[in-house]
């Protein structure tokens, strides 16, 4: 059985036949696992999550990965436990002895691999988004609400992914629940919260929550909003003596709700924006435009500016459908705009950068901008350049390479200049392969451009 080929000494061999019950088994699937992930999966501390119409994929309590088939030309056997093995005599009738034989049971065609992916966390803002928790909750009729084990269940995402993802969308839970409570419900607990604080002379930054709480509940609002709405727009202070626990509201989450409030209207010109901004912000607290990064975007329209609503808990988390819905915004972006809303993007082994590359390139800053200002309009928007400038690239390496070793610096030269007017590298490979290049000799290149950039 498996005993043998364990227990089998190099250049030893070993018989193999086919197991009684050899075929498909397509119940067993090999599945290749980074050493990091083998005592999660001894353990049972891993889950596969998805619906029957999704790409499954396995997530531990902290990382979620994809998985996928990954095929071999390979012929691999596998071999069961001795206990389902056989054995055979061998010699002659004065001279028997038993020969272990190893006997298999299915030809695997490939194995199963993991990648470790970014949580699928759209389907969570889509499905808590559905049915929002209002003021006038007691009469509205109840649509589907969801618990821990179903968000579990629906969401492909790591428990530890999915806790940070109910965060992030300001949730919470009501009667076993997790619901977003509606932004006009939240203005009202925040507005009466401000006019308390200004009728009971209690101070922003050290609200004591006993106080808050009972205050807040005799004007209706169930406690556990009120806690919320602390939670929303505030912080815990730690190390205070008093008792029941002080709370210090945070003067920039605060003034972005008020801002996206006036927005919500549609977009304002700046000094109309700015009045009316200014005049709902609490004295105590020192509003800044710069607060409002990822959340507004201007323009100038003739010798007027104008501030829209943009923000980036509004786009999705797929970097591909991020960048598709911004340049839908603006043709051209520059650099110090855009990073708020691409800051956020999640996708394992990709920085800020990394992602800029693939799905962004360069481009002449126009007459108003800044001067330095680094600006970049997508890939989609100049494919026929792009193609040019991989036909070229290809053109230009081929031929330096025919010259000898002494001409490689120059071919790193014209690859690292191609490289900076950003195109992929898997374009690269497909111009390639039609051209029937070196392919080694061209990803030796790659290598060391990648070292210099």
């Amino acid at each position: 059985g498996a005993e043998v080929l364990l227990n089998l000494q190099p250049t030893s061999s070993v018989s193999i036949q086919y197991h009684p019950f050899f075929g498909p088994h397509d119940d067993l699937v090999l599945l290749e696992l980074d050493e990091k992930l083998l005592s999660d999966v001894l353990y049972q501390r891993v889950t596969l999550r998805g619906q029957p119409d999704e790409d499954a994929v396995l997530c531990t309590k902290s990382k979620t990965y994809s998985v996928k088939f990954v095929g071999t030309s390979n012929s691999v056997f596998l071999i069961p436990p001795a206990d389902c093995s056989t054995s055979h005599e061998s010699g002659g009738e004065n001279d028997k002895q038993q020969v272990a034989t190893a006997s298999v049971i299915k030809v695997a065609p490939g194995n199963m691999e993991l990648v470790e992916v970014a949580p699928r966390l759209d389907k969570l803002k889509s499905i808590l988004s559905e049915n929002l928790y209002s003021s006038d909750e007691a009469s509205t009729a109840m649509g589907d609400l969801y618990k821990w084990d179903d968000l579990k269940n629906k969401v492909q995402a790591s428990d530890d992914e999915l806790k940070a993802g109910l965060q992030a969308l300001s949730a919470v839970e009501i009667d076993g629940y997790w619901r977003i409570v509606d932004e006009k419900y939240m203005d009202v607990i925040l507005r009466m919260l401000l006019h308390n604080s200004v009728l009971n002379d209690w101070l922003l930054d050290s609200l004591v929550e006993d106080k808050v709480v009972s205050v807040l509940e005799l004007d209706g609002f169930p406690r556990k909003l009120v806690y919320h709405c602390l939670n929303v727009y505030g912080s815990r202070v730690e190390g205070e003596a008093m008792g029941g626990g002080v709370w210090r509201l945070d003067a920039r989450r605060v003034c972005v709700h008020f801002a996206r409030g006036i927005l919500r209207e549609g977009k304002r010109k700046m000094e109309s924006f700015m009045e009316e901004w200014l005049r709902m912000i609490p004295e105590e607290m020192q509003p800044s435009f710069d607060m409002l990064e990822g959340e507004v975007l201007t323009e100038k329209l003739g010798v007027e500016t104008w501030v829209r609503a943009l923000s980036v808990s509004s786009l999705p988390t797929t970097p591909a459908e991020r960048f598709s819905i911004l340049f839908k915004e603006r043709a051209k972006w520059e650099w110090k705009d855009l990073e708020p809303y691409i800051r956020d993007l999640n996708v394992p082994g990709l920085s800020s950068e990394a992602l800029l590359l693939k799905y962004t390139r360069r481009s002449q800053p126009s007459v108003d901008a800044e001067p330095g200002a680094i600006v970049v309009v997508s890939c989609e928007s100049s494919d026929l350049v792009l193609e040019e400038s991989c036909l070229t690239f290809v053109i230009i390496i081929s031929s330096l390479l025919h010259h000898g070793s002494g001409s490689r610096s120059i071919a790193y030269a014209y690859a690292y200049a191609m490289r900076a007017s950003n195109f992929s590298f898997a374009r690269e490979q497909v111009y390639i392969c039609q051209y029937d290049f070196d392919m080694h000799v061209l990803l030796v290149i790659y290598v060391e451009i990648k070292k210099q950039i």
